[in-house]
């Protein structure tokens, strides 16, 4: 596990665009402990409706977050599956969803104090 490992800062978030500390771009992306990347929806089947699988989150917790925050998009467009709502309950492990701009806000703070992890989407 790599929950020693801090979760890297979000610089700057706009429409189609999160930029985490370091000057790496995203559209839509996973952070956690020690790390970031692309969030690619096409790897678990992801779309609007209906929303965030547990199999997004579960590679956030495998890297040792302890918390996780979902952003729902700009708009609030994105769904979570009660199944990923589900998971984390029975995981014990704390987590929030929020339109995207909150969630960066929540994320940052949070990742000060604990290993967290999020799911970030930067449009609709």
């Amino acid at each position: 596990m790599e929950s020693s490992k801090t979760s890297p800062g979000i610089a700057s978030i706009k429409w189609g665009c999160l930029e985490i500390e370091g000057g790496k771009r995203f559209k839509d992306a996973k952070l956690y402990p020690g790390g970031a990347r692309e969030w690619d929806w096409r790897e678990t089947g992801t779309q609007h409706v209906p929303g965030i699988q547990p199999a997004d989150v579960e590679e956030l917790i495998e890297k040792g977050a302890t918390a996780i925050v979902l952003s729902r998009g700009m708009l609030k467009i994105l769904q979570v599956c009660p199944e990923t709502f589900q998971m984390l309950e029975e995981k014990n492990i704390p987590f929030h969803v929020l339109q995207t701009e909150l969630a960066v806000a929540l994320y940052n703070d949070l990742r000060t104090k604990e290993p967290v992890g999020g799911l970030f989407h930067s449009t609709c």
